[in-house]
């Protein structure tokens, strides 16, 4: 535990700093942050608070799916905006395209890393990704089809409403799932093994495993 907390709530701030990268290298996002700057170019309202907002109805989405979250899918919701809202505040778009670009890769392997630090603390996944994972166990789809689906409406849904679509929507495509097949298991917290218990005479003889006491 003294572990896990830390490295959960560094990876969602460090998440969301990530996102604030991207979408102020003005290259494109990736889909659900598209989702959320249309919806704010729509109301008005900030991309972080938005993404707070987007998390929350999603994980209202489990239910019918039978899906339970657990703390680090709450905290998801929680932390990721504002830190969003916290990194759009203090990172202005640069003037240069390489400058740019090299922002958004930055924030690309930020957000690798932080997908590593949270997801690694196991705390539970967050609301989309339950949400592909419910989908999967609910209809037998293979979980890449469920993602696909969702992932390319919410796209367009977002493009339509002004969202912002480009370059870096394409690399973050290609790219997040190779970085993250890297980061995951090197930020993954290991599970406590189980132990045997030897018999009440002290023989050494090996009974029924025990589970080490819950995290």
């Amino acid at each position: 535990m003294a572990r896990r907390i830390p490295q959960l709530l560094i990876g969602l701030v460090l998440y969301g700093i990530a996102d604030a990268m991207m979408i102020r290298a003005a290259l494109g996002v990736d889909p659900w942050t598209v989702f959320a700057q249309g919806l704010s170019h729509l109301t008005g309202i900030g991309i972080g608070w938005l993404t707070n907002i987007i998390g929350a109805l999603v994980l209202l989405l489990w239910i019918p799916l039978r899906q339970r979250p657990g703390a680090g899918t709450v905290l998801n919701i929680l932390l990721i905006g504002p830190s969003i809202e916290l990194g759009l505040w203090f990172i202005q778009t640069p003037p240069e395209l390489w400058q740019r670009i090299l922002l958004f890769a930055g924030g690309l392997l930020l957000l690798a890393v932080a997908s590593g630090l949270y997801i690694g603390s196991r705390f539970g996944p967050g609301p989309r990704d339950g949400l592909m994972t419910g989908i999967h166990a609910r209809t037998g789809w293979p979980i890449w089809v469920g993602r696909t689906l969702v992932e390319v409406t919410v796209l367009l849904v977002g493009w339509l409403l002004g969202g912002d679509v480009g370059f870096g929507t394409v690399a973050f495509a290609l790219l997040i799932g190779p970085l993250c097949g890297v980061t995951l298991p090197l930020f993954r917290v290991p599970e406590k093994a189980r132990t045997p218990r030897t018999d009440a005479v002290g023989t050494g003889t090996a009974a029924t495993p025990v589970t080490a006491a819950a995290d």
